[in-house]
């Protein structure tokens, strides 16, 4: 009914106001006066909601008085949104009932005491119904998908499965996904943490974590096209710094995304690489520096040398950081899509699965195809989530 566009001649309730009208109003102003009255409506929004999660289940005059007024303003709200449309006072109705009731329920349990129990039931069922509707869903609806041909009407078993190991694009987004999962993280991680030790108290400490820090503030699609432009492939005057140099040194030009097997991978992945660095560097360093200085004196006491310090006491220290970088850029890795999308299109066996998932989907219509690569993606992800939690299980234990 909201997603209908507004019937023509629709008599108007009462009120005389809309959120039709308001917009209608809104889009006449210029964006100086649209941008604060936006952000106006956003906070008012935003804080109404956070009143009612806050307060409406807790006892007190106060709060009666806060519920009893939400029963009449939040009906009003919603016949103003939905006037526009035939029948708006019926659903209105219906809002108003099913409100009225909720709000009355949480008043008379906050009277007789409600526990956690009952909050948490409450103001958890939005989310874990928008948990359903959005991600086991379609979870279930994608697996279901996976069997069935590119019109999603005939079944035809584990031939989409079959197909994504024996066809090239299929073979080469799984196997390039894998060696992305493998080497990005560990190739981040490690300069990273090498980052974190050289440049900690160093001079112009603060100065160089900012600048290697600015890499992951930059978007993907801005990496890619960035890192594009070095690698640059063309005869004649070079702009990419790569074939500058090779040109330099007497070489003939090389086009590095076009090499294969697997080169145009790599050279692909050293944007990500560059990019999350600087996320490793900043979570690492915050983790060496908490790392007991009592702890660091007693080896040196001992008469280890820096490299035994680092080894068998600071690496220890940090392992839990370790592996929570780790796990957060392997994740960003199987879901990298767009620097491939930049730089090569999936071109030269350099196709991904996350990638080959929406290519297969958008410009082939192939909903069978797409469904089994990402029934694949969600399998890779699965090994990362549960070291994750045997991680955590640990580290509880050990607390």
């Amino acid at each position: 009914m909201v997603t209908r566009p507004p019937t023509e001649g629709a008599l108007p309730t009462s009120l005389g106001f809309s959120f039709n009208s308001f917009f209608q109003w809104i889009g006449s102003q210029g964006p100086i006066v649209q941008i604060p009255i936006v952000l106006i409506v956003f906070g008012i929004v935003v804080g109404v909601l956070l009143l009612l999660i806050e307060y409406a289940p807790r006892a007190g005059r106060g709060y009666f008085w806060l519920r009893l007024a939400a029963c009449f303003i939040i009906p009003i709200v919603a016949f103003m949104m939905l006037r526009p449309y035939q029948g708006a006072v019926l659903y209105v109705l219906a809002i108003a009932v099913i409100l009225g009731g909720i709000l009355f329920y949480a008043d008379y349990r906050a009277r007789a005491g409600a526990g956690y129990l009952f909050q948490l039931v409450l103001f958890m069922a939005p989310a874990s119904i928008l948990l359903l509707m959005g991600l086991v869903y379609p979870a279930i609806a994608t697996f279901i998908q996976s069997f069935f041909d590119k019109t999603g009407k005939t079944f035809v078993g584990w031939d989409n499965y079959v197909w994504a190991f024996t066809n090239p694009t299929g073979f080469w987004s799984i196997i390039n996904t894998i060696l992305w999962v493998l080497f990005a993280p560990v190739v981040s991680t490690i300069i990273g943490l090498a980052c974190a030790v050289f440049i900690d108290r160093a001079r112009g400490e603060k100065v160089l974590k900012i600048l290697i820090f600015m890499t992951f503030a930059i978007s993907f699609v801005g990496a890619g096209i960035i890192w594009e432009l070095q690698y640059d492939y063309r005869q004649g005057e070079q702009i990419g710094i790569f074939n500058a140099i090779v040109v330099a040194f007497g070489g003939e030009p090389v086009s590095w995304l076009s090499l294969t097997p697997l080169w145009n991978t790599f050279f692909i992945m050293a944007v990500f690489i560059w990019s999350q660095t600087g996320l490793a560097m900043v979570i690492l360093s915050a983790a060496i520096k908490a790392v007991p200085p009592e702890q660091m004196e007693a080896a040196a006491l001992d008469g280890t040398n820096a490299w035994q310090r680092f080894r068998n006491v600071t690496l220890p220290g940090i392992r839990p950081s370790i592996v929570v970088v780790l796990t957060t850029i392997a994740i960003g890795a199987l879901k990298i899509y767009d620097v491939v999308a930049v730089m090569t299109g999936g071109r030269s066996n350099s196709t991904v699965l996350a990638f080959e998932m929406v290519n297969q989907q958008q410009r082939f219509q192939s909903y069978g195809h797409a469904a089994a690569l990402a029934v694949l993606l969600f399998i890779l992800v699965i090994p990362i989530i549960v070291f994750n939690v045997i991680q955590i299980r640990k580290q509880r234990e050990i607390r």
